[in-house]
């Protein structure tokens, strides 16, 4: 038996039907697709998507109206990746800009190996009308179009020429979003002809099917290697990273430091895997580290990183683990990361690799005296975070005492969203993180705009997961600065039209603060980092303040707008965003010059190596020394 449909009817019905299992709990894998229509995609995935609407049929994919296509999918990572990797949305655009504007999201996506599958619509597969509007022409290849622009920053992509294509493109592009080890943005290009040309189909591309998300087990002889290696250490450190989170680790990771007395220190991506007060928990580790975690990396005999890819941020550029001699165990899922820092390899889920090392370690466990140490230096960070959250400043507000304000008045289970700027590294440092899901930065791309969009995603997970009974009512900050905000700040719009309730903090500080005063430790002085008028003196941006008011560009979004000067108005202006049922934009005005404490960390960022300016010369003898600390750690496990 077969069913006539187009190529993107087909594939509505294919994607509907699709669900994920782990761990006995069965559920549908793509719950939504997010759209622009343009004469790419109207006719063909406009059509399917308005036609399965009207059926009145269960399980049809609910659209979402988006305003710009970057945005769409940071709206759909942000949604995977609160829902643990295990549910995704879909993303439709045109061609051309429609297209083209989806790729920085594609890039976000698969290096936070998060899952989204984009249908970008393409140029015609007969090309009888080229070049159609939009179209990119080579005069050397005949089957280019911009969407080629997608392969290198997807986790799959093809272009499905003719129908009989699709149901082996969907096949792959299903085996990879659901596969953990692999899984980012699967782009499947569409031309706009097929996708409205008709096809019979054999009924069972409709039939429901399971897609097992797997938990792989650690291979014996690795294993073994592994627990001779931490059983040899004195004073190990574990890491903890996003596969911690994504694989609910949670409860092993707890029990493993518990019993073996290790502490754990945290990744961007790993921060709530234990709650911040947890006895073994030091915080935030590398270039925006605390300065408990980086002390106990830069005497830690074995680190042990699980779900970890180990940034620059993460190795603080590689000069964070100090002590010679230092080993890695490394445990993740994807065989790439475990071969990291020349590591003993440990391939596996995250929650099976610690519950099987719990088992062989037996009783193990670390010197007392390091556990010990580890508890006092993070009780000491503690103290300064909460100087900083304290911290007076006038007559503007520090940013510390903003992200101190928002945590303590914001419920365990609230989920704090940030992703670009200064804020990110302050974040890492200082949120006290309660609940697992309570932590959410995007660092892997540290996308400038992602954060509203990226909010509005967290957001619709934790309203689905709240209505099934699968998690608890949470409000969702969204930390943005007002360089992120200039950015993209569109899908405010969404989540009025949508009545999805935002607290947006949105931080003035009148240019790009981070950069600011990055430029400045590499002797570039804030050099185009201040938005100000051009000076007629001296030909450079170095006037007056640009008049620009944030505030009324948010209230002309349809969001409620809270401007504060102070902190008691923004103590007052948070609880009266808690009550609301509105997306609400809080404005506070802060000072870019008071950075949050330091862990005296570095980061690689070259330094000009001549220069005719005295403050780029001293620069560069300050970025000699850091690099002089860099470690190769190609020492044989």
């Amino acid at each position: 038996m077969s069913v006539r449909l187009t190529v993107a009817q087909a594939a509505l019905r294919f994607l509907e039907v699709q669900q994920v299992e782990r761990d006995g709990e069965r559920h549908p894998f793509f719950t939504a697709c997010w759209g622009i229509f343009g004469h790419g995609n109207v006719a063909g995935v406009g059509q399917a998507l308005l036609e399965r609407a009207r059926s009145g049929e269960p399980g049809v994919l609910k659209y979402r109206q988006g305003r710009n296509e970057q945005a769409m999918v940071h709206a759909a990572v942000g949604y995977a990746r609160h829902r643990d990797r295990l549910a995704a949305h879909v993303v439709t655009s045109s061609i051309g800009p429609g297209a083209t504007n989806m790729v920085t999201g594609a890039a976000l996506a698969t290096i936070n190996r998060l899952p989204v599958l984009l249908l970008p619509g393409d140029t015609f597969a007969t090309r009888t009308a080229e070049p159609v509007l939009q179209q990119l022409e080579s005069d050397s290849q005949g089957d280019i179009s911009v969407n080629d622009a997608f392969r290198p920053v997807s986790a799959y992509f093809d272009r499905v020429h003719r129908p009989e294509q699709l149901p082996a493109a969907l096949l792959q592009a299903l085996r990879v979003l659901t596969d953990p080890a692999r899984t980012g943005a699967v782009t499947l290009a569409l031309p706009q002809d097929v996708q409205a040309e008709a096809h019979d189909w054999p009924e069972e591309l409709f039939a429901p099917r399971v897609w097992p998300v797997p938990r792989p087990v650690p291979e014996p002889s690795a294993l073994k290697r592994a627990t001779d290696v931490l059983k040899s250490a004195r004073k190990p450190l574990l890491i903890a990273g996003g596969g911690v989170i994504y694989s609910r680790a949670e409860a092993a990771l707890r029990a493993f430091a518990e019993a073996t007395g290790v502490p754990v220190a945290e990744t961007q991506a790993g921060k709530g895997a234990l709650p911040y007060d947890h006895p073994l928990s030091v915080g935030a580790v590398g270039a925006t580290g605390t300065t408990a975690a980086n002390q106990l990396a830069a005497e830690a005999d074995l680190i042990i990183g699980v779900g970890t890819r180990y940034s620059d941020f993460t190795t603080a550029s590689r000069t964070a683990f100090a002590f010679p001699g230092v080993r890695f165990v490394n445990l993740n899922v994807s065989g790439f990361d475990t071969a990291k820092l020349s590591a003993v390899s440990l391939v596996a889920d995250a929650r099976e690799g610690l519950l099987a090392l719990s088992a062989t370690v037996g009783e193990w466990t670390a010197d007392a005296a390091w556990s010990g140490r580890a508890t006092e230096l993070a009780g000491e960070w503690d103290a300064v975070v909460g100087r900083a959250y304290a911290h007076e400043s006038a007559p503007l507000l520090s940013q510390s005492a903003v992200i101190g304000a928002v945590n303590e008045l914001s419920a365990p289970h609230d989920v704090m969203v940030c992703a670009a700027g200064s804020m990110p590294g302050d974040l890492h440092k200082l949120w006290r993180t309660r609940d697992r899901k309570g932590y959410h930065v995007e660092y892997g791309y540290s996308c400038m705009g992602y954060e509203i969009a990226g909010g509005l995603g967290v957001k619709l997970a934790a309203l689905e997961e709240a209505a099934d009974g699968r998690g608890p009512e949470r409000d969702v900050y969204v930390l943005v600065g007002d360089g992120s905000y200039l950015m993209m700040s569109s899908e405010l719009v969404t989540a009025v039209a949508e009545g999805v309730k935002l607290i947006v903090v949105l931080v003035q500080n009148h240019g790009f603060a981070s950069i600011g005063a990055l430029s400045e430790s590499v002797g570039g002085q804030r050099f185009g980092t201040s938005y100000r008028y051009r000076s007629g003196l001296s030909g450079e941006l170095d006037g007056e303040r640009l008049p620009v008011d944030l505030a009324a560009n948010a209230a002309s979004l349809g969001a409620d707008v809270i401007a504060v000067a102070d902190r008691a108005g923004l103590h007052e202006a948070l609880r009266a965003a808690q009550k609301s049922t509105r997306t609400t934009v809080i404005h506070v005005e802060t000072d870019p010059l008071q950075p949050g404490p330091d862990s005296g960390s570095w980061w690689d960022v070259p330094v000009a190596e001549v220069s005719a300016l005295e403050s780029t010369r001293s620069a560069r003898e300050v970025y000699e020394r850091g690099r002089a600390r860099q470690r190769t750690h190609l020492e044989a496990p």
